[in-house]
C-alpha cells in the first residue's frame, strides 16, 4: 500500500490545506479549484487529504456508499428495494478522474463480461458511483474533454447520475465534492464548470528561505522513510481528523447573525456577482470555517477569511479595471467589511 505524504505536514501552502479543511467540513459549499505553478504540492495536499478525512456509515455491499440514515428517496434502487439495510463504516471516498477517461468509465456503462458470459444485461458502476458522498479529484482540470465536463456539469447540478443506453436505464445517487488543480499556463477553465467549484485559489512557490529549507527537508525524509515519517505526525494527523469529524457534526448548528447576512450581500453587491450563489457559499464557508475552530456563532472575521476564496473566481471581466481579480475582492472586503 502506497503511503500518502502527511497533510499536517505540509508547510508553505496554508491557504489550500484551510480551502480544503473547509470544503470536508461542509461539502454543500462545492468543489475546490487550485490553480498553481507545477511542483507546489496541489496533487500532494489533495491526496494527503484522502487519508485524514473521518469514516462515514455506508449501506454494506452497496456500490453507491448509500446513506443508511438518508430518506428512502435519496438512496440507489438496490437500497431502496432491501429491508433492512446493513451498515459499515467506510473512508469517505476520494476517486481520482483521469484526463484519458472515457464517458463510459466516468458514467458507467454495460458491463460486457457478464453480457458475454451470462447473457446478462447489468450495469457497471463508473468514477461517479465510486466518488458518492466523497470527494472527485481531477488534476489538469483545464484540460479535461468538453464532453466529460459536460457529463460533470449534468450531475453536479442534480446529484443524480442518469445512465440510458444499450437497452440499460439506471439512476444512482452521486453527489460529491469536486476538487481540480492545475496549471494556468495550459488553458482556461469553462465558465460553466468554473461556476461549480464554491472556492478557488492560486498557490505559488514560498520565495522566503527558511520556508524552502524545511520543505526540502521534510520531503527528503518521507522519500527516505515513508512509513516511519508517517509515524512522526500520526498524533497531528490524528487531532486534525478529530477536529475535522466534530466540525462536521457541529456545523448546522452554527448561527448566522443577520449583521453577517447583510454584510455578505453587501460585498458581492459591491462585486457585481452574477445570481446569489455567491452570498450562500459565502456564508456556508464562513459557518464551516467557525465550527472548524469550535465556535458557534459566525462573525465577520470569519467571513473576511473565506471571502477570497469564494468571490475571486465569481468576478466579471471589467475593461475599466485592470485590477487583478485578488485585488478587486481585497479592495471590497475593506470597504463592505469593515
Amino acid at each position: 500500500m502506497t503511503v500518502a505524504y502527511p497533510f499536517t505536514a505540509i508547510v508553505g501552502q496554508d491557504d489550500m490545506k484551510l480551502a480544503l479543511s473547509i470544503a470536508a467540513v461542509d461539502p454543500s459549499i462545492g468543489g475546490v479549484l487550485v490553480f498553481g505553478e507545477r511542483g507546489t504540492g496541489k496533487s500532494t495536499t489533495i491526496r494527503a487529504l484522502a487519508q485524514l478525512l473521518p469514516k462515514i456509515a455506508a449501506v454494506k455491499d452497496c456500490p453507491y456508499q448509500c446513506d443508511p440514515q438518508a430518506p428512502s428517496k435519496s438512496l440507489c434502487a438496490q437500497c431502496q428495494n432491501t429491508s433492512p439495510l446493513k451498515s459499515h463504516k467506510i473512508a469517505i471516498p476520494v476517486v481520482d478522474l483521469p484526463l484519458g477517461a472515457t464517458e463510459d468509465r466516468v458514467l458507467g456503462a454495460l458491463d460486457i463480461e457478464k453480457a458475454i458470459h451470462n447473457g446478462e444485461k447489468a450495469f457497471q458502476p463508473g468514477l461517479l458511483a465510486a466518488a458518492n458522498r466523497g470527494f472527485l479529484y481531477i488534476d489538469e482540470v483545464n484540460l479535461l474533454e468538453d464532453h466529460i465536463v459536460d457529463a460533470l456539469l449534468d450531475v453536479a447540478a442534480s446529484g443524480i447520475n442518469v445512465v440510458e443506453r444499450e437497452g440499460l436505464s439506471v439512476r444512482h445517487p452521486a453527489r460529491f465534492v469536486l476538487v481540480g488543480s492545475g496549471n494556468p499556463e495550459e488553458g482556461e477553465l469553462r465558465p460553466q464548470l468554473l461556476d461549480r467549484f464554491g472556492l478557488s485559489l492560486d498557490v505559488r512557490t514560498p520565495r522566503d528561505i527558511p520556508t524552502r529549507v524545511e520543505i526540502i527537508k521534510l520531503r527528503d525524509a518521507f522519500d527516505h522513510d515513508p512509513e516511519g515519517f508517517s509515524k512522526r505526525f500520526s498524533r497531528k494527523e490524528g487531532a486534525l481528523r478529530r477536529k475535522i469529524d466534530t466540525a462536521r457534526t457541529a456545523v448546522d448548528a452554527v448561527d448566522i447573525p443577520t449583521e453577517i447576512l447583510e454584510k455578505a450581500a453587501s460585498l458581492c453587491l459591491e462585486l457585481g456577482t452574477d445570481g446569489l450563489r455567491g452570498e450562500l457559499t459565502l456564508i456556508r464557508s464562513a459557518r464551516a470555517l467557525a465550527a472548524l475552530k469550535g465556535q458557534d456563532v459566525a462573525t465577520l472575521q470569519h467571513l473576511k477569511q473565506v471571502a477570497l476564496f469564494v468571490l475571486r473566481h465569481r468576478l466579471r471581466r471589467d475593461p475599466m479595471d485592470e485590477s487583478s481579480a485578488d485585488a478587486r475582492v481585497e479592495r471590497a472586503i475593506a470597504t463592505s467589511l469593515s
